[in-house]
């Protein structure tokens, strides 16, 4: 069945999960708890493969749900729109070029800035970029036809704001592994156990209705997967910081978790160091355990972790009640069929996209480390000084390396590299 072809009305309002009936609420549970279990464990597998495979999961999940999302809209469109579905995957492929090339371009600089034929399209990315869109936007214009504007418009719009809501906020989920596995485990992890508690706690007490455009949402359901949440943000952070391959940024992306990944220096939020406890948490811990505790060893991360936690709790869940707008608006019950228990890749995803996007903002805001590489000081220097100019500046750079005694070997080395490479095209 395709994506996104209707499967109930909105009128058919689903029923609190305490009170379904029995047989058929624990076999949804039972369906449920298997595929949850299954997709945890290929996540785990992914994540352990490699960072390129956590890439390529990331960018395979987008596609996967801007189709299911294009898919409702095209099934609803009034007669059979010219070129919907070309135009379509269309604007997929050139935002993707756009959002990756400039990730590419920021994160590997000193392999695209040297590279003859990867130079040109780097240094003219954007403006490639635009031609690109501008060519799709004379073909949407040349292509409508009289009878059919508003749907088409309609289209067109409906498009635009999928690129924006999934493929655009994916990009940045990428480039939250850019910058080190934890920034994109950590908050995928959050939103999946708020999602899961909330679901426990809903399907055992859940009494209250908590929004009108999601039934099944229930205010202890709610409560419930926050409360849990805040706890396993705290854990989960505690043991992921321990590893380098998931806190080090990416410099090797055929690297998996067996490789040896490290890093220096390390960002400092990585670090624990002692936090003085308040008075009233001194005097309920000796009350309790009978201990005199004055101070703990807490990482900063894991206080950052906490914020990710209420976000996830309080505000990514909007992005799963914007979808369930998104549902009763076409009057369908789920996006899709792809996932038994859960519908398709969309419903689950809803609130992935909105978190990997406040991760990025929170990250390059309060934790990343901002330091000058080799790559930002050789993008400068081609895209900015003429070749004379950038011979001078080599000049200048072999007379101050001349001058460093301690690191005669290592320039003897570099030059001989260099001559050889001359000879060469020579």
């Amino acid at each position: 069945m395709d994506a996104g072809v209707p499967t109930t009305t909105e009128e058919a309002l689903p029923t609190l999960l305490a009170a379904e009936i029995p047989s058929k609420k624990w076999q949804n549970w039972w369906i449920r708890t298997i595929t949850t279990l299954i997709m945890i464990g290929a996540f785990f597998i992914v994540l352990a493969s490699g960072y390129i495979w956590s890439i390529v999961m990331v960018m395979i999940i987008t596609v996967l749900v801007y189709r299911e999302v294009i898919s409702i809209a095209y099934h609803s469109a009034k007669g059979n729109l010219r070129w919907f579905k070309t135009m379509s995957w269309y604007y997929l492929i050139t935002t993707e070029y756009f959002l990756y090339g400039e990730s590419i371009i920021y994160y590997f600089k000193e392999i695209v800035m040297v590279d003859a034929f990867l130079l040109p399209f780097a240094t003219h990315h954007r403006f490639i970029s635009f031609v690109l869109y501008v060519i799709g936007f004379v073909f949407f214009v040349m292509n409508l036809k009289k009878g059919q504007y508003r749907s088409q418009m309609s289209q067109f719009g409906w498009t635009h704001m999928a690129i924006f809501l999934i493929v655009f906020q994916a990009h940045f989920i990428v480039d939250n592994i850019l910058e080190g596995l934890i920034w994109f485990v950590l908050p995928a992890a959050l939103v999946v156990c708020n999602d899961i508690f909330a679901y426990i706690c809903g399907f055992f007490w859940g009494k209250t209705p908590l929004i009108q455009l999601s039934p099944k949402k229930t205010v202890e359901g709610f409560v419930g997967g926050m409360f849990f949440t805040l706890i396993f943000g705290f854990l989960a952070t505690t043991l992921l910081m321990r590893f380098d391959y998931m806190t080090c940024p990416v410099q090797d992306l055929g690297a998996s978790a067996w490789s040896n990944v490290s890093c220096e220096p390390k960002n400092p939020v990585f670090t624990a160091a002692p936090w003085e406890l308040p008075s009233l948490f001194r005097y309920l811990i000796k009350y309790t355990t009978t201990m005199d505790v004055t101070e703990v060893w807490i990482a900063p991360v894991q206080l950052h972790a906490i914020v990710m936690a209420c976000f996830a709790s309080l505000i990514a869940p909007f992005g799963g009640f914007f979808a369930s707008a998104v549902k009763r608006a076409f009057k369908i019950k789920d996006f899709g069929h792809s996932i038994p228990g859960h519908g398709g890749l969309t419903d689950r995803c809803d609130c992935q996209f909105l978190m990997g996007l406040f991760a990025y903002m929170y990250y390059q805001s309060f934790i990343k480390m901002y330091n000058v590489s080799v790559g930002t000081i050789l993008a400068l220097v081609i895209n900015n000084l003429s070749s004379k100019e950038q011979v001078e500046l080599l000049e200048r750079l072999q007379t101050y390396l001349a001058n460093q005694d301690h690191l005669a070997s290592q320039i003897e080395a570099v030059m001989s590299k260099a001559q050889n490479l001359l000879s060469g095209t020579a």
